[in-house]
């Protein structure tokens, strides 16, 4: 009996406790709450009225009834400028992505024949990858003027950006072993690249390079904002005069653009993988 009441009480678990470290959870918490109300109180959230509110609804109501029937004589308008976008995303793409590939072989820290030249193209695909899209925007058309060119230099150096990191990553992940191989034969470093690290990260360089085209045509648009180019300037117009039912056009558009351009790259990426699996 006693040895049966001894095996019940070692059975039963011992009630749970609060982790060691629950002051610093509990702080965490407390540190979250805070910036939490400060961020509502700086987006002037608690400065939102009852009646302004309740205004929603109709003002929602009233900008769509705005914007339809969308006016579909201006179509015939927007084709120079949706060409306009595609052609300055795929230059500026195109461009960056050149640029890309000696910045992320650079940038790889199996393949960097130097620190000097790992850490400086690290930081230049950082500056290339931190600043805003539309800072550059505005930048390069200070610097060339209004129109696609301005744009195109923003895509260039934004894909730069994001495109120079997935590389170095891509050849960083890239199994050591042949290239050990080949080093220890006497291979240099271009001839173990081109032998063994391109052809093993060529698909993902390829995946990137595509998303990369899909990111440039969804920039592009804000970009015609600032005067960069491409079909997002002839959407300034109409919101500033207040023409929705123009406006309402324009986003269907570019809307069907970016669906085309992403379905287009979603099926060049799936052939791929499988070409490669």
């Amino acid at each position: 009996m006693n040895q049966v009441c001894t095996s019940s009480l070692n059975s039963t678990s011992p009630p749970a406790r609060l982790p060691s470290s629950w002051p610093l959870s509990l702080l965490g918490l407390l540190i979250m709450l805070v910036i939490t109300i400060h961020g509502l109180w700086a987006t002037e959230f608690f400065d939102f009225s009852f009646e302004e509110f309740s205004a929603i609804p109709a003002n929602s109501g009233r900008l769509i009834q705005d914007m339809f029937p969308p006016n579909l004589s201006i179509v015939s308008k927007m084709i120079p400028s949706i060409a306009e976008t595609l052609q300055m995303s795929l230059v500026g793409t195109l461009f960056g992505v050149l640029a890309s590939l000696p910045l992320g072989f650079l940038a790889a820290r199996n393949m960097s024949p130097h620190p000097l030249f790992y850490y400086g193209s690290r930081i230049l695909i950082g500056v290339a990858r931190s600043v805003p899209d539309l800072v550059w925007a505005i930048y390069f058309v200070i610097i060339v003027g209004l129109g696609p060119l301005a744009g195109a230099l923003t895509l260039f150096v934004d894909t730069i950006g994001f495109a120079g990191r997935f590389f170095a990553e891509a050849m960083e992940e890239v199994s050591p072993e042949p290239a050990e191989a080949l080093q220890a034969i006497g291979a240099d470093i271009p001839g173990i690249f081109f032998s063994t690290t391109l052809p093993a990260a060529l698909p993902s360089f390829v995946n990137t390079s595509l998303y990369s085209l899909e990111r440039a045509v969804q920039s592009s648009v804000v970009l015609g904002l600032v005067g960069a180019g491409g079909i997002g300037m002839m959407l300034e117009a109409p919101m500033t005069w207040h023409d929705y039912d123009q406006a309402c056009t324009v986003v269907i558009v570019i809307f069907l653009l970016l669906l085309s351009v992403e379905r287009i790259s979603s099926i060049r990426r799936k052939r791929i993988i499988e070409g490669k699996q």
